[in-house]
């Protein structure tokens, strides 16, 4: 007869503000660092960092970065790393900017601003980019040659494809529905940004609520009511607080006027109109909702952790890690074509330095978001954060008049000084445990 135990669910009890509220304390250390970063610059540029202008224009050059760090997240959770990330942009980019200047107009006939043209080119960009990344993961997985030595040369290879595809020139003007996609062409206006802000708030809290509901409904613990509501409320504030920040950003009256009478009506005098909510930004808020329910509701994302943790448990348990590799370059190659999307809409064009140093940047943001480079742990919300610090500190710096030179020595050093502070704190947690 074969005796059955059941052992409770240990009920702990939490003291401190912060362990009542469950927020993690690396999350809110990335967040105070951001805090004091935004506010120093602030002071230093005497209150230009902090307008609506600023914050418009750093929102819409972070998305490019912040897209491919959340496959990078997957990346380097299993122990890889993609060096290529920035020159598969320049090669995505490339095959987009020829496909809808050269290819459609003197193959099918369609021309620029043609409705078909912008979506065969952007199918065109994400197949050739995760076709690039599987054969990149194919190479890794199945040839078991190092990802540092196959992405190394992806590096050198993908950013002379680019160059070999547009013979070194500047490639332009794009689709004009294709630019919607990034920049100042593309904007939602205040008052769907307003509806969009109040639906996204509605829809946060209902997750929380309903989240909330799961853990009572097995039994397990859940904060207190106030801790809830004042995360309910956190949460409230920054959607909305940021839709309105970005409504608060006017656009100008010479463009305005020139947007009204391409419509073919008359600007009337003291008329003003903001921004919004970029189409980019949408972009990023959409994939950063994928990639984290990939992360934490799917079978692949459990695999992806699984393997990271313990690659030989995974293997031994029945994963197949070979094909699970291709499958994660093969996403950051889909990511990578969809950046470019973003970033060569911005710039209206093609040019040759697009994606210089973005797999720097992609790393770093990776990496001070809090994804361990020893594998098995990495969030995507501290990705894009990472990336967003990045870019504040970039913007910041050129704001204040500090030489390109000295910015990369910053940025450099800002990497180093991330890995070594994530290697203390992981000692430190080690320790407790």
């Amino acid at each position: 007869m074969t005796e059955t135990t059941s052992q409770p669910i240990p009920k702990y009890s939490k003291r401190g503000l912060f362990q009542q509220l469950e927020l993690d304390v690396r999350l809110l250390g990335m967040i105070g660092a951001f805090v004091i970063l935004c506010v120093g610059f602030n002071i230093l540029t005497d209150g230009r960092f902090l307008t609506p202008r600023n914050i418009f224009n750093l929102t819409i050059q972070t998305v490019s970065v912040a897209i491919m760090a959340t496959g990078m997240v997957f990346v380097i959770v299993t122990r890889h790393i993609d060096l290529s990330v920035g020159a598969l942009l320049a090669t995505c980019s490339a095959v987009m900017a020829v496909v809808q200047t050269d290819v459609l107009p003197d193959m099918l006939g369609l021309g620029l601003n043609h409705p078909a043209t912008w979506i065969i080119t952007m199918a065109v960009g994400l197949t050739v980019g995760t076709l690039i990344g599987a054969f990149q993961g194919w190479m890794v997985g199945f040839l078991t040659i190092p990802a540092f030595i196959v992405t190394l040369g992806g590096f050198l290879v993908w950013r002379n494809v680019a160059w070999y595809l547009t013979d070194g020139q500047t490639i332009g003007p794009l689709d004009s529905t294709f630019l919607v996609f990034g920049g100042t062409s593309g904007t939602l206006g205040t008052t769907l940004s307003w509806g969009v802000g109040i639906v996204a708030t509605i829809l946060a809290l209902a997750a929380l609520w309903s989240s909330r509901r799961a853990k009572q409904g097995h039994g397990f613990p859940v904060k207190p009511a106030w801790a809830e509501a004042v995360i309910a409320g956190t949460i409230a504030t920054a959607i909305l607080g940021f839709v309105a920040v970005l409504n608060a950003y006017q656009i100008p009256a010479r463009r305005l006027a020139r947007m009204l009478e391409a419509q073919g009506e008359t600007m009337t005098e003291g008329l003003v109109v903001g921004y919004g909510l970029p189409i980019s930004v949408l972009i990023l808020i959409a994939t950063a909702v994928v990639m984290t329910i990939v992360a934490r509701r799917t079978r692949f994302g459990r695999y992806i952790f699984a393997t990271g943790g313990n690659p030989d448990a995974a293997e031994l348990s029945g994963i197949n890690t070979r094909l699970l590799t291709v499958k994660i370059f093969a996403l950051m190659g889909f990511l990578c074509a969809l950046s470019a999307v973003v970033a060569s809409a911005r710039l209206a064009n093609h040019s040759n330095d697009i994606g210089t140093l973005d797999e720097l940047r992609v790393i770093a943001a990776a990496v001070i978001g809090g994804t361990a480079l020893s594998g098995g742990f990495g969030t995507i919300y501290g990705a894009i954060l990472g990336a967003l610090i990045m870019q504040s500190l970039q913007s910041g710096m050129a704001m204040v008049g500090v030489d390109a030179p000295f910015q990369n020595i910053v940025v450099g050093t800002v990497l180093v000084a991330a890995v070594w502070i994530d290697i203390l704190y992981r000692k430190r947690v080690g320790a407790r445990i």
